[in-house]
């Protein structure tokens, strides 16, 4: 399983950045698009803030160096996915599993939400949750917004 995932999880990260369709007010993709974004719910800040405050669990997957660099919002669960060089992460999977299953609801954060576009199709796909939140414009939509962020 890791094997395939580790092959996957790059080509998914070209996929869904090259084929990037336009999406309804619901955050599902339009019909017939590329787009795999229809297995997943794209949110806003405002949503995210909801979410938390039902306490779904937050992953940020980006790299320490970048949650030093801006903070993080409240509450995440820092898990790297991707390494600086592009690799995926070989713990991610298992780190992910420790905080939530595939039954409950998770919100995926990066810095732009280009990132979490393919985590969260991987998450669907490969790992079988069924409820999984993309954060659209990542922490950086975030701050852009003045929201609170915690300092590492």
């Amino acid at each position: 399983m890791k094997k395939l995932l580790l092959l996957t999880i790059p080509l998914l990260l070209f996929i869904t950045t090259a084929c990037d369709s336009a999406t309804s007010s619901s955050g599902k993709a339009s019909a017939g698009s590329v787009s795999t974004a229809s297995l997943y719910t794209n949110i806003n800040n405002t949503e995210l803030t909801q979410l938390l405050e039902k306490k779904v669990t937050l992953v940020d997957i980006r790299r320490p160096e970048e949650w030093k660099q801006t903070g993080i919002v409240p509450g995440s669960n820092m898990i790297t996915l991707f390494t600086s060089r592009g690799g995926v992460n070989p713990d991610f999977v298992s780190q992910l599993q420790k905080l939530s299953s595939p039954d409950k609801p998770v919100i995926l954060i990066c810095r732009t939400g280009n990132r979490t576009r393919a985590a969260s199709t991987m998450l669907v796909r490969q790992l079988g949750y069924k409820n999984v939140y993309n954060v659209t414009h990542g922490i950086t939509g975030w701050i852009a917004d003045k929201r609170d962020v915690a300092r590492l």
